[in-house]
């Protein structure tokens, strides 16, 4: 289960974030995670309450932003939307799609006191 290391990844941000800018707690953490990104957000969830037990973000709320996966059909030469990235295309039906977003997982905002 990789979304263990992300969350340890998360609260290492917000560790280094918290002795660069003096926050003593976390409330809340926003995080924007693209569809095609691989991550099972209940998992997540899950790792972020474990990771976070006696920390500064014990107790932070955690929102997910769910961004939308698009790719490059080069058959339509347009950029489309994509659920998956082995989709066809929406628009052609072809396969020849080079995903372009979507695939991001980044710290979006912070609350802290």
């Amino acid at each position: 289960m990789h979304e263990m290391s992300l969350a340890e990844g998360v609260l290492q941000l917000i560790d280094e974030a918290g002795k660069r800018e003096g926050f003593q707690r976390v409330t809340g953490v926003w995080l924007e995670i693209g569809k095609l990104a691989a991550v099972e957000t209940e998992a997540l969830r899950f790792c972020f309450d474990a990771v976070t037990r006696g920390s500064i973000a014990e107790g932070a709320r955690l929102e997910i932003l769910a961004l939308p996966g698009q790719g490059w059909c080069m058959e339509c030469a347009e950029t489309v939307p994509m659920n998956e990235s082995l989709d066809a295309c929406p628009r052609c039906g072809g396969y020849q799609l080079q995903v372009t977003g979507g695939t991001e997982m980044r710290v979006k905002e912070l609350e802290v006191e």
